[in-house]
């Protein structure tokens, strides 16, 4: 990525870390970040470009108290950056840890990009409790609505009472209940998004995304439960129970296993991202969801998919309740009151204008039963994406959905915590139940294995831009000249960003009225758009006895399977090439370490993928006896000093069209017998005038010593 200029990084600063709050502003062309004592704004076309920073460190004093009561100095005692949201047009509104002191302020932006602001304003610092976590480590999540700020955090220095708040704004400030295990149990939250429930804004509803231990009787062990939950944007709590308190929340279980058998399911259930892929109908986004395992005994992580319709249907479903003689969560099978919990005060269900106007029955019995009994199955009832087995896990995720010639896709980068980028499509075959997967490209993005721990996506400038502990790294979404200048490559590679246009794998554009553009993500099937597949000519080649061979052969695509093909003198058939100990196959060709008279022939590298064969290299070679080396070379033996116009000879010589694999093997047979002789450095060579006679061929020759033309021999 780096030698192919397509990745752009920023390297952090030596005192500041933890870059993993991004805020990508469209409209200004900027990308802010939040890190350990400072607020970066980078240039979305180019990180590089001269970039802004802000120093924001705790001041002394809390510092000092942080180092007291037993925290480490030197990684938890910083003001890490937790909130950047934007709160006006002029304005965000950012909030950091304080060395476990939390403080918000207010950052100056300017209107318009050329404002060119960036400043904090020192002058008014507010109280972040509520808003930023104490603890670095712990995970939170906010958005700003309205001039109102929705947080899911920790609300004390100890880190045991989380809660959801909202804070800012004309109201009073709001939470859930406190100290209430069946409403949270030690949460760390991943995300917070506003999800419209009807045409009416009154309805709108909040989805928090977060994992936490699971209830008492829930589960055996104590194991973690990733979640879903919902509040009412216009909750104002209740008027004699649940004062200042949430009255609509709810929450469910999201679900994203694989089926084994005898009923026996693989669970993912350590959340770690979610993004929403919003729609045509804004209250129907469709929910992306990255999960690993807890389990001790295997790494492993999955991409599920959910829709709306299946969270909504959970919601109105029945409440979990815990009851009976062996108290156990069962579904609620009494009469639920009116208005159903959980419905927002609006004219759209039932009249209400306030949740302070609630019937106490109501209060009552959502504050006993937020939580409830089914939970939420992905899309297809399993992930559209697993790995197991593997060194990583996935950390990270953004989709984007692309305009290709056969419909939309929606493309997956997915980041692990090893600092590597899939780039995956998921393909339907029969219908969206049934999906192929298809790694595009895996992408390493940091010079060192570090998690990633932030990703956003610019469809605008068409990059996807990434943090980590180490800095922050800048790719473009589509690569397509990675794919080779054949159609039959582009149309394999399957990715919806490129296409064939009859000169090279360029940008699919779907306004473009190119009639030569060819594409085909559903099948990759080159045999029907590419008429004019390429043909590889034969290579030619000659070797000596016992010399060793290797031929490279690599295919573009990560699907493709390679296999080889031998093709002997005078023998109709082809052998597939098998490994052994003197012949390996390896993932950039084939070696052969010992060559004899049995292995001339037509050798012929095929890429088989999707039921389509591509010979990508045809080459002949001749392996010649050593006792002919007298022969070829016309009025010596090798007992005779060989001069360097011996080896010109050899260029046109009838059975020998190239010379460099020829010099190869005498050279290094020479050297053994004259290891102790001085060489002639190239220099030397070419200021002196006789150089045939100065450069004999049996002197110990270094790569950089002999040269001529575009020929470097080697020995």
């Amino acid at each position: 990525m780096v030698e192919s200029s397509n990745l752009i990084t920023f390297n952090g600063l030596t005192n500041s870390s933890g870059y993993d709050t991004f805020l990508l502003d469209e409209e200004r062309g900027r990308l802010l970040v939040g890190a350990e004592d400072h607020v970066f704004s980078f240039d979305l076309v180019n990180l590089s470009r001269e970039h802004k920073q802000i120093a924001w460190p705790a001041t002394p004093s809390k510092r000092d108290e942080c180092k007291w009561a037993g925290k480490d100095l030197g990684k938890e005692c910083s003001n890490f950056i937790r909130v950047l949201q934007p709160y006006n047009s002029t304005h965000l509104y950012i909030c950091g840890t304080g060395a476990f002191h939390p403080i918000c302020a207010y950052l100056e932006m300017g209107k318009r990009a050329e404002d060119n602001i960036f400043r904090l304003e020192s002058s008014h610092f507010e109280n972040g409790r509520g808003k930023s976590p104490y603890d670095p480590k712990m995970l939170s999540a906010s958005i700003m609505l309205d001039g109102e700020l929705y947080s899911g955090t920790s609300a004390d220095f100890m880190g045991r009472d989380f809660a959801i708040f909202r804070t800012l704004g004309e109201h009073h400030p709001i939470r859930t209940e406190q100290h209430d295990s069946r409403w949270l149990n030690d949460p760390r939250f991943v995300g917070v998004n506003l999800i419209p429930e009807s045409d009416n804004p009154e309805d709108d509803k909040i989805f928090l995304f977060f994992k936490e231990n699971a209830m008492d009787g829930e589960h055996t062990g104590k194991a973690t439960i990733a979640r879903i939950g919902q509040l009412c944007k216009n909750d104002l709590g209740g008027h004699r129970s649940l004062v200042n308190k949430w009255t609509t929340f709810l929450k469910a279980r999201l679900t994203c296993s694989v089926p084994g058998l005898n009923g026996i399911d693989t669970h993912f259930d350590e959340l770690q991202d979610v993004f929403l892929m919003s729609s045509k109908d804004p209250k129907n986004p469709v929910i992306y969801a990255v999960f690993t395992t807890s389990s001790n005994i295997f790494k492993g992580s999955a991409v599920c998919m959910y829709n709306m319709a299946d969270i909504r249907r959970v919601f109105l479903g029945p409440y979990a309740h815990r009851d009976g003689p062996t108290y156990q969560w069962v579904p609620f099978q009494g009469r639920v009151p009116y208005p159903r919990p959980g419905t927002c005060p609006s004219k759209t269900f039932g009249g209400f204008d306030s949740t302070k106007d609630l019937p106490d029955d109501v209060i009552t019995f959502a504050r006993g039963h937020p939580a409830m009994f089914n939970p939420v199955h992905p899309i297809g009832g399993r992930p559209i994406v697993v790995r197991t087995d593997v060194d990583y896990q996935f950390s990270q995720l953004v989709v984007d959905k692309v305009e290709a010639e056969d419909g939309q896709y929606d493309v997956m980068f997915i980041g692990t915590d090893l600092g590597t980028v899939l780039k995956v499509v998921t393909i339907p075959r029969e219908s969206w139940h049934d999906l192929e997967e298809v790694v595009l490209e895996e992408m390493t993005v940091f010079r060192e294995p570090t998690p990633i721990t932030a990703m956003e996506l610019s469809t605008k400038q068409q990059q996807l831009y990434l943090g980590s502990a180490l800095g922050v790294s800048q790719m473009p979404l589509h690569r397509c000249e990675v794919y080779g200048k054949a159609c039959a490559e582009c149309c394999l590679a399957r990715d919806p960003y490129c296409a064939w246009d009859g000169t090279e794998c360029s940008r699919y554009f779907p306004t473009a009225k190119r009639r030569t553009r060819r594409q085909d993500i559903r099948n990759g099937d080159p045999l029907s758009q590419c008429s004019d597949l390429q043909h590889h000519g034969t290579n030619f080649r000659f070797l000596f006895n016992n010399s060793s061979m290797f031929l490279e052969c690599s295919p573009k695509s990560q699907r493709a399977l390679i296999y080889w093909q031998l093709q002997r003198p005078n023998e109709d058939r082809k052998h597939e090439i098998k490994s052994e100990d003197r012949v390996i196959h390896t993932e950039q060709g084939l070696l052969i370490r010992t060559l004899t008279q049995a292995d001339s022939g037509v050798y012929t590298c095929h890429a088989v993928e999707h039921g389509f064969i591509q010979p990508l290299l045809r080459l002949s070679l001749q392996v010649i006896p050593t006792q002919r080396l007298g022969e070829l070379l016309p009025g010596h033996s090798t007992k005779h000093k060989l001069w360097y116009r011996d080896f010109l000879s050899l260029l046109d010589h009838p059975d020998l069209n190239s010379v460099e694999e020829f010099c190869e093997r005498v050279w290094r047979k020479e050297r053994k017998q004259r290891q102790g002789r001085g060489c002639p450095l190239y220099r030397d060579w070419k200021n002196y005038k006789d150089k045939e006679s100065f450069c004999p061929v049996d002197c110990k020759l270094e790569p950089e010593y002999i040269k001529r033309s575009t020929v470097i021999y080697r020995g």
